[in-house]
């Protein structure tokens, strides 16, 4: 049970350093920093809808679509980004359609990577402080 809340809280994280990314690098992709407490909603929300989708989106492209399997984790993300951005919470916009695709894929990229990198980098100090370094 630790592992799986230590898991999930490393791809909230990790969802939420996307969602930073994206709003840095892209114009139309815009984090609402004055609806702070509706930013933070929507990357738990985020999270919650990408980890739904992504089995979901996996197992209809593998029966209907195979050539997309290379594509589900970026189809996934942009999915739970239309839902986030649809939400009257506010915290998240997208104005355009380089925000839409390029901030999908900025979003996807950064978590893959933060959820392979964050645990290697906390399990590493854990292991350090456990052998007295």
């Amino acid at each position: 049970m630790i592992t799986f809340l230590f898991r999930a809280l490393l791809y909230v994280v990790s969802a939420g350093l996307g969602l930073i990314v994206a709003d840095l690098l892209l114009d139309g992709f815009q984090i609402q920093w004055d609806k702070w407490w509706g930013f933070v909603i929507c990357i738990l929300i985020f999270a919650i809808v990408q980890s739904i989708l992504a089995p979901w989106v996996s197992k209809i492209a593998d029966r209907y679509a195979p050539v997309l399997m290379g594509g589900i984790g970026i189809v996934s993300t942009l999915i739970a980004l239309v839902v986030v951005v649809l939400l009257p919470i506010g915290g998240l916009r997208i104005v355009d359609l380089a925000g839409w695709l390029l901030g999908a894929v900025i979003v996807w990229l950064v978590t893959a990577l933060g959820s392979v990198l964050l645990p290697l980098i906390f399990l590493r100090k854990k292991v350090d402080k456990a052998r007295g370094r």
